[in-house]
């Protein structure tokens, strides 16, 4: 009905044109009729055109019963057809839960089309109803649950359940193929739409996520990682957990921190996070985490994401967390695939596992790297190495431990302190290729020295992941790596970066990107407040640190590259400095949490002359101070510990120090 009723609007001018003709073919007869003599004969009275258009009246007359009689047969012709597939349609939707029940998949829920009292309206509201549900939201709804998208996979190996889920997509014959495939596994639900979503699973989401939560408590926030694991600290993975004398470690996780305190490597137990099932129904909001699952790409103009099974999630505010992956030497990528088998890239939980038990049952490891992960590892082997005979190796191109860091006497004391621990160091040590032969990896040098070993731990540095850049449109920083993005965190607008994805702008010591524990609590819990509207930019400076054992330890802040001008102010250790020792009498574990929030008040140097500073070749405790134009740019406090607070507003200050030794005694490094 409703379409005769626009054929009638589109043929309607045309007859109302014809009707005005005639009128004006008769009013023009009748005036042409005045002016005729009243003694005219009949016989000279004119037929023709001239005379009045009688012919003419007649043809418009048949023009417009001809227009009427067409559109009614169109109309009727149309409304026949369009009750015919109204009912096909209801035929179809009464159909529909039948055949999921006899094909075994997850019945969908279906709206019957509501019945007008008017006909002319029961066509329309029917061709509404029949449409499916969108796969595509703009935008959050109540309802929208009933018309999410979900998946069905299988639980994750070695993590909680709280990934996977079950699609729903009557239209697509593909996705209930594999709907009965997993029918006789349990499926989840995935939320369809997040108003907090946070890519990556690390230390910074889960940071962002506790502080949305602290400022928007009824929020509801998604995390999605291709971990099998909840959130998790990484830290211990290189220190703690291999200081641990349970022979379950692998699987509890739990280990003793320094002050002998018991803690598990995860940040909060299961129960702290509801499932992604249950995410939009929640009435008070939530933390949920989607586990092994990848997001593949990101579309910023529609605020969603595609995750590696297809599935797509909206949002409204997104933080990328990615992290890292870690480098790896490009003659063990070339070498095959038997020294690919034998190598480890250490970043995560299952990385921990593999080594732990390759330390177990091999004879020999090699450390290549002679960083912070490096040079923590050779040390946590090397401990262990003195129990089961285990030959641990660290090799290194620098000329001592961690020197792209320390100054290059403090670096070779350092390489020092690791051979006391059991590793023989192999410094200037540059690969040149790697074979497998007789069932034993050779390491060819490029100086000509060879080493045999049963497997090789490459630690050469992070690669931040920037997978998203290219789809989300997102720029990466040619310099520093990491997406780049403005003091408060932010990329384009609803995208925050945190972690070591993020090449920031430091207000005081300009674009960076950093790759610390206490970075991503700081920036996660800074993006997450941002992304509720505080707006705050990165003003926080924060901390790294390293423990090569439990005696001896440093914390440091600010740019440290053994390439820029140094100060080191030494005096001799006591039996209280050392890791050990300080979580003992603070009882912290992860050093950062305890001194994140402190603040350094405007301390004076003490106006005691200072004690005797140790000697030359004994840097037992200390400060190094990092100058760039004679500005203390970088802070490392060497078995100095909870003074972290006066090293950031050292830093803060930014001005010239006349006399660094003078600085040095805010640090009360003379103290017995």
């Amino acid at each position: 009905m409703l379409k005769c009723r626009s054929v009638w609007r589109t043929l309607a001018p045309f007859a109302g044109a014809s009707a005005t003709l005639c009128r004006q073919n008769v009013r023009r007869t009748g005036l042409n009729n005045g002016r005729t003599p009243a003694h005219v004969p009949a016989a000279h009275v004119a037929t023709g055109p001239a005379g009045g258009g009688g012919g003419q009246n007649h043809f418009y007359v048949l023009l417009v019963g001809g227009t009427c009689l067409g559109g009614a047969i169109y109309a009727y012709r149309t409304l026949k057809g369009d009750q015919r597939r109204y009912q096909e349609r209801i035929a179809e939707i009464s159909s529909r839960p039948h055949r999921r029940a006899k094909e075994a998949t997850t019945s969908i829920r279906t709206e019957a089309p509501a019945t007008e009292a008017v006909a002319t309206q029961a066509v329309a509201e029917a061709e509404a109803q029949v449409k499916p549900p969108s796969r595509e939201p703009s935008g959050p709804a109540p309802d929208a649950e009933s018309a999410a998208p979900s998946e069905t996979t299988q639980p994750p190996r070695d993590g909680p359940v709280f990934g996977g889920a079950a699609e729903e997509a009557p239209a697509e014959p593909q996705v209930e193929e594999a709907a009965r495939q997993d029918s006789a596994q349990p499926s989840l639900t995935l939320p369809w739409h997040a108003p907090y979503l946070l890519i990556g699973g690390g230390t910074a989401s889960f940071a962002a996520a506790r502080s949305i939560r602290a400022r928007d408590p009824g929020a509801r926030v998604l995390i999605v990682t291709d971990e099998p694991d909840l959130p998790y600290m990484r830290p211990p993975l290189s220190k703690e957990l291999w200081f641990s004398d349970d022979p379950a470690v692998t699987e509890t996780l739990r280990f003793k921190q320094w002050n002998g305190k018991e803690r598990s490597i995860y940040f909060q137990p299961p129960s702290f996070y509801i499932s992604p099932e249950e995410l939009s129904d929640a009435e008070n909001g939530g933390v949920a985490v989607l586990t092994s699952k990848k997001v593949v790409h990101m579309d910023v103009r529609g605020n969603k994401v595609k995750l590696d099974d297809d599935t797509e999630i909206s949002y409204d505010k997104c933080l990328i967390a990615t992290g890292g992956v870690p480098r790896n030497l490009q003659v063990l990528d070339r070498a095959g695939e038997e020294v690919k088998n034998r190598t480890t890239l250490f970043r995560k939980i299952e990385d921990f596992r593999s080594l732990d038990k390759v330390s177990r049952n091999m004879k020999s490891i090699t450390v290549v790297g002679g960083g912070f992960l490096g040079s923590e590892l050779a040390c946590a082997l090397g401990r262990r190495s003195h129990d089961s005979g285990l030959e641990v190796i660290q090799m290194f191109p620098e000329k001592g431990n961690m020197g792209k860091v320390l100054p290059e006497y403090l670096s070779n004391w350092t390489t020092e302190k690791v051979k006391t621990e059991g590793v023989k160091v192999l410094s200037e040590a540059l690969v040149k290729s790697v074979t497998c032969k007789d069932d034993q990896l050779e390491i060819k040098l490029k100086d000509g020295r060879l080493v045999k070993t049963d497997h090789i731990v490459a630690a050469v540095g992070l690669e931040p992941n920037v997978d998203l850049a290219k789809s989300a449109g997102l720029e990466v920083d040619s310099d520093f790596g990491g997406y780049r993005v403005n003091a408060e965190l932010q990329a384009r607008s609803n995208i925050w970066v945190a972690g070591d994805a993020a090449c920031f702008y430091d207000i005081r010591l300009g674009r960076r990107r950093a790759e610390h524990h206490d970075h991503a609590v700081v920036s996660g819990r800074l993006a997450g407040e941002n992304m509720t509207g505080a707006d705050k930019p990165y003003w926080h400076q924060s901390m790294f640190w390293s423990d090569l054992g439990p005696d001896v330890g440093y914390e440091a802040i600010g740019i440290v590259d053994s390439g820029l001008p140094t100060v080191g102010v030494f005096a001799k250790a006591t039996a209280k400095d050392t890791p050990k020792a300080v979580t003992e009498k603070s009882g912290t574990g992860i050093r950062s949490e305890s001194e994140t929030e402190d603040v350094a008040s405007s301390a004076a140097a003490p106006s005691a002359p200072a004690p005797a500073v140790a000697r030359e070749d004994d840097y037992g405790k200390g400060v190094i101070f990092y100058l760039r134009d004679k500005v203390v740019v970088g802070i490392i406090l060497w078995n100095v510990f909870n003074r972290m607070p006066i090293a950031r507003k050292i830093i803060k200050d930014g001005e010239e120090h006349a006399d660094l030794n003078e600085v040095a005694k805010l640090f009360n490094i003379h103290e017995d």
